[in-house]
C-alpha cells in the first residue's frame, strides 16, 4: 500500500486535500477513489486513509484511523558531516535516514570539495530534506530527519546542546575503538557524530572538536570514504 508523508495535522474522520507533492505521487500511481494508502506526518504513528476524489491538480482523501507504531532508534543520532561531493551526499542522506539518523548538519570543512553558500546552499538543503522524506516513506519511519543549513564546522559545533554525547571519527592512535565506545555509551543518550569530508578533518579541526568535548572514535584499520564511515557507525548503533 502506498505510504506518503504529509506536513499536516491529521485526525480520524477528517477529509482533506493532499498537498501538491503527495497529490502528484498519488496521480503517478494511478490510484482511484476507494483505494487505500498510509499517511504519516512525522509526529508519531501512521494513518490509514482512503482516496475520495482524483482531481486534475489535487487529490482528496478521508482519514480512517490512526495506529501507534515506532521504528526509530532508541536514541537520537545527529550526523555532523563534511559534505561529500557529487551525488554522494544524496546517497548518504538516503541511507542514513534508512538506518535511523534523526538529523543532519551539513558542514563545510577545510578539506571540503563541495562548497555552498547563499541560494545554492538553501536549494541543496531543501533537496536533501526531500531525499530524507522520500527515504522515510520507503523505509517505514514515522519521523522524518531534519536537514539543517549548510554551516562552517566551527559555527556548527558551537550550536550543539550541552549534555549531548559527542563523537568525532579519528585515525589517531588514541581514538577509542567503536565497540568500546558503544559499550560506554549511556542508554538513551543523544549523540552527535562528527565525520569529515573527502580527506578527513584537518588536524586543527579535530583538535577543535576534541576541545569542545568530542570523544575520538576509531572504525578500524581501513580508511572508509566520507559517505561510508557515518553509515558504519549508524549500522552498529542500530544493532547495539
Amino acid at each position: 500500500m502506498p505510504r506518503l508523508y504529509v506536513d499536516l495535522a491529521l485526525a480520524a474522520g477528517q477529509s482533506l486535500t493532499l498537498p501538491p507533492g503527495p497529490s502528484r505521487h498519488v496521480q503517478v500511481l494511478r490510484l482511484q477513489p476507494g483505494d487505500g494508502l498510509v499517511l504519516f506526518n512525522g509526529q508519531g504513528g501512521e494513518w490509514a486513509a482512503t482516496v475520495t476524489r482524483m482531481g486534475r491538480q489535487a487529490v482528496d482523501v478521508r482519514i480512517d484511523r490512526h495506529w501507534d507504531t515506532a521504528r526509530e532508534l532508541p536514541r537520537s543520532v545527529t550526523l555532523a558531516v563534511g559534505m561529500p561531493a557529487n551525488e554522494r551526499m544524496d546517497a548518504l542522506v538516503e541511507k542514513a535516514t534508512e538506518l535511523g539518523a534523526a538529523a543532519f548538519m551539513p558542514l563545510m570543512c577545510e578539506r571540503s570539495v563541495l562548497r555552498l553558500s547563499g541560494e545554492r546552499a538553501q536549494k541543496k538543503q531543501a533537496h536533501w530534506q526531500a531525499v530524507a522524506v522520500a527515504a522515510s516513506e520507503q523505509c517505514g519511519r514515522t519521523r522524518v530527519p531534519t536537514v539543517g543549513p549548510v554551516q562552517a564546522l566551527r559555527d556548527a559545533l558551537a550550536t550543539i546542546e550541552a549534555g549531548t554525547v559527542r563523537w568525532v571519527l579519528s585515525l589517531r592512535d588514541d581514538a577509542m575503538p567503536l565497540p568500546q565506545a558503544l559499550r560506554e555509551l549511556p542508554p538513551g543518550a543523544s549523540l552527535v557524530l562528527l565525520s569529515g569530508p573527502e580527506g578527513g578533518l584537518s588536524p586543527a579541526e579535530e583538535d577543535l572538536a576534541r576541545s569542545l568535548g568530542h570523544h575520538p572514535v576509531n572504525l578500524g584499520p581501513r580508511v572508509l570514504r566520507a559517505d561510508t564511515a557515518p553509515l558504519a557507525v549508524l549500522a552498529a548503533l542500530a544493532v547495539a
